[in-house]
């Protein structure tokens, strides 16, 4: 079937209920989560109109768009009607989100535990492999640069303290956060973060470098070991 006559194309459809239509007459907010995916798409497939894939789509994440910025460009593929093209806009549009709620404050300055989630969440949010960073601060608690130091599988990875000191004393840091994910989304620390966190803490004082919090990603949410007391 062409699917210009398919009476389920949007090019059938009356033109304000079109979404590109839609869009520029009444403005990006006002059209639903499958609408805008529909424009992102472009087109559905020989059964669905772009908007009938989009929901589909969504249907199949919860209507969680958390969900679906998880998926790779392969998972998307699986999608009857999403080739390659498709799935690679709609991972860009989903990295665009992140980016935009959680894009990154020059000089940000440091001064609870929501600032260090802010500032990681971009990075470390969907991850499905664990990852470790450390934020390296000056004295008036601003980031002055960040370093991933060690990326591992979906139970944990290795992190030598030497890395991590040895940035903090190139960039001359007056304090430091460590930051890493638990990609099961369990953001109670375990007994391994535990003791690192206090060997990390011991060997800062004898470099006159202050530990100021650890916090560890589980997808939305965040656990900080200032916060609860066991820094």
């Amino acid at each position: 079937m062409n699917l210009d006559k398919n009476t389920k194309s949007i090019k059938n459809w009356a033109k304000d209920d079109r979404p590109r239509e839609k869009l520029m007459r009444f403005g990006a907010k006002n059209l639903t989560d499958a609408e805008l995916l529909a424009i992102i798409i472009s087109s559905g497939n020989k059964n669905m109109s772009a908007v009938d894939l989009s929901r589909h789509i969504l249907s199949e994440m919860n209507n969680d768009l958390n969900l679906l910025s998880k998926k790779s460009y392969i998972e998307l593929m699986k999608f009857p009607g999403i080739g390659e093209a498709k799935a690679i806009s709609i991972v860009a549009a989903m990295e665009l989100i992140n980016r935009k709620k959680y894009d990154k404050i020059p000089n940000r300055k440091i001064t609870c535990s929501k600032d260090i989630y802010e500032e990681m969440f971009s990075i470390l949010s969907d991850l499905e492999h664990e990852e470790f960073w450390v934020l390296y601060l000056d004295r008036q608690n601003i980031v002055i640069d960040k370093k991933d130091i060690g990326k591992g599988g979906v139970s944990g990875t290795f992190v030598d303290p030497k890395l991590i000191f040895k940035k903090a004393l190139e960039l001359t840091a007056s304090s430091i956060v460590l930051v890493h994910n638990h990609p099961s989304g369990n953001i109670k620390p375990s007994n391994q973060d535990i003791k690192l966190t206090s060997k990390v803490k011991n060997a800062a004082v004898f470099l006159d470098i202050s530990l100021l919090d650890h916090i560890i990603f589980g997808g939305i949410e965040y656990f900080s070991f200032a916060d609860n007391g066991i820094l």
